[in-house]
């Protein structure tokens, strides 16, 4: 039979070097970023482990090109897809594989590689906008409801219970 202090404390050097690989583990994925130029090198980007912009370079000769922003989103998005790749390099003793391939997989879930230069979204449906390009015709407004039926004058109504007294 084993000493119970003994497994204790076997029990509490697993646990400690498995958080000493843990924390480890998250040190090397906050270290990770990504740097991505577009097609002309006008413009640099860099996200964090995250995928958040850290960085941005702007060159003087696309500074007042009409696409701008969208040439920035589509930079950003390709450095984002490439982020499932550079933390499964930059981790280098995993806590387990299960754990990177869920890390993994839902970067490349959360940033999926950009669109083809190109490419047009389908169109969007009216129910879709969220300001109207047009007013819209407003429903017709409802007649109002009708009047109640005026009681009769002889105390003999259809109103058996409105006196209050229907313990006759």
């Amino acid at each position: 039979m084993s000493n119970p202090e003994q497994l204790i404390a076997d029990f509490e050097a697993r646990m400690a070097e498995s958080q000493r690989k843990a924390d480890r583990m998250v040190s090397e994925i906050e270290a990770v970023s990504v740097s991505e130029r577009s097609k002309d090198g006008q413009i640099g980007v860099r996200v964090d482990h995250a995928g958040n912009l850290v960085g941005l370079e702007i060159g003087p000769s696309v500074r007042d090109k009409p696409d701008l922003a969208g040439e920035i989103l589509r930079t950003v998005k390709s450095a984002q897809s490439k982020l499932a790749g550079a933390v499964r390099a930059g981790v280098t003793d995993p806590v387990g594989p299960e754990v990177m391939n869920q890390l993994v997989s839902r970067l490349e879930q959360a940033f999926p590689p950009p669109e083809p230069e190109g490419f047009a979204p389908p169109p969007r449906d009216d129910g879709d906008r969220f300001v109207p390009e047009e007013e819209r015709q407003l429903p017709a407004v409802p007649k109002p409801p009708r009047a109640p039926r005026p009681s009769s004058d002889d105390g003999h109504d259809d109103d058996y219970f409105g006196d209050g007294d229907y313990l006759r």
